[in-house]
């Protein structure tokens, strides 16, 4: 009996936030007959650098344009130049390509894909690369898709709550080191935020574009339009920078087509395995700390407006690292694995 091919993982950017985290959701995950190897573009010399990946120490290797060639799927998460330079060389050395770090994502050609939402585009696109969408509107499009297929939706209006996490690990450590410098009263550093992030609430820290709206804003509003094929989808929304560390939190204001209650929008989230509903608690409410590192989108409170016909607010929180970005990246590349493994 001949043994299947055993498909060829590669990690781009292995100690990158994203990288790591698709790294120990592969590590979890376990998919059947899959190598992985791993790569960063800061490696000099063969076994320099090093990590853990099911139990064993693993060497990640040197990244030169020759190093994949063999690959079925490679992750980018590295830096955008690095990741533009191995995704483009995928359909040349018949690999696909996921870029999770969003070097991609303004390319109308390269599919932006949402388990759960639009996989199907897995199958169907004729791209060597599948792009990771933002965090938010990985997120946003779970809730929009749940609540439209069963009631319709008139108007999506949405406060975005960001961490430090979405400017990478030096995000955090200048909010780490903003906190501890308003403590002993020493001199702030701002690099990374031009203001002072640290207990602080930041409406913009991006340039604004004459209507006002960041290129964030304006991007995650074009990815989800996109990822619904829907150019009149009436959606809105702002960004807040927070003194976070993990985490999107995210109040969204929802006016249906179709009449429901509270317990219709309650039992809808708790029907759906990508939402974990939390009755509202003083002692353990739906935040940044209890989600952190968790799975699942969870829905807090859930409030229906009686000033507007039809209409509630949903409090989501989710984290960035990994319903965000490393579990999506996961699915697409199990569902590209188990249908098509064998790509070259």
């Amino acid at each position: 009996m001949v043994s299947p091919k055993r498909s060829r993982i590669a990690v781009v950017g292995t100690d990158s936030f994203r990288g790591k985290e698709i790294k120990n959701t592969l590590e979890k995950g376990r998919l059947a007959a899959v190598d992985v190897d791993f790569f960063d573009v800061d490696v000099d010399e063969e076994f320099s650098k090093l990590t853990q990946f099911c139990g064993e120490a693993r060497a990640i290797q040197r990244l030169t344009p020759e190093s994949l060639g063999e690959e079925d799927l490679v992750f980018l998460a590295a830096d955008k130049d690095t990741n533009i330079a191995f995704g483009n060389q995928a359909k040349e050395k018949k690999y696909l390509a996921i870029d999770l770090n969003e070097s991609f994502n303004q390319i109308k050609d390269i599919p932006l894909v949402v388990a759960g939402v639009n996989a199907d585009l897995i199958h169907r696109t004729k791209s060597a690369i599948i792009a990771n969408p933002h965090p938010v509107s990985i997120i946003l499009s779970h809730i929009i898709r749940s609540l439209d297929r069963r009631f319709g939706l008139k108007r999506i209006v949405s406060s975005v709550l960001q961490p430090a996490s979405a400017m990478e690990e030096s995000g955090i450590q200048e909010l780490a080191n903003q906190s501890a410098s308003l403590l002993s009263s020493s001199p702030l550093s701002k690099k990374v935020f031009k203001a002072q992030a640290a207990f602080n609430l930041l409406s913009q820290i991006e340039s604004l574009n004459e209507d006002g709206f960041s290129p964030q804003e304006k991007q995650v509003i074009s990815e989800i339009k996109r990822i619904f094929k829907n150019e009149d989808l009436p959606l809105s929304l702002s960004f807040i920078q927070t003194p976070v560390f993990h985490t999107y939190s995210i109040m969204s204001f929802f006016e249906l087509k179709a009449k429901a209650t509270l317990k219709n929008i309650k039992d809808l989230f708790n029907e759906n395995s990508y939402f974990k509903f939390l009755s509202p608690s003083k002692s353990c409410p739906v935040s940044s700390i209890s989600v952190a590192g968790k799975d699942e989108i969870f829905i807090g409170q859930v409030k229906k407006d009686r000033s507007f016909p039809n209409s509630f607010w949903v409090w989501a929180v989710a984290d960035n690292l990994t319903r965000g970005s490393a579990l999506n990246a996961y699915a697409i590349a199990k569902e590209a694995l188990t249908k098509h493994p064998d790509k070259k």
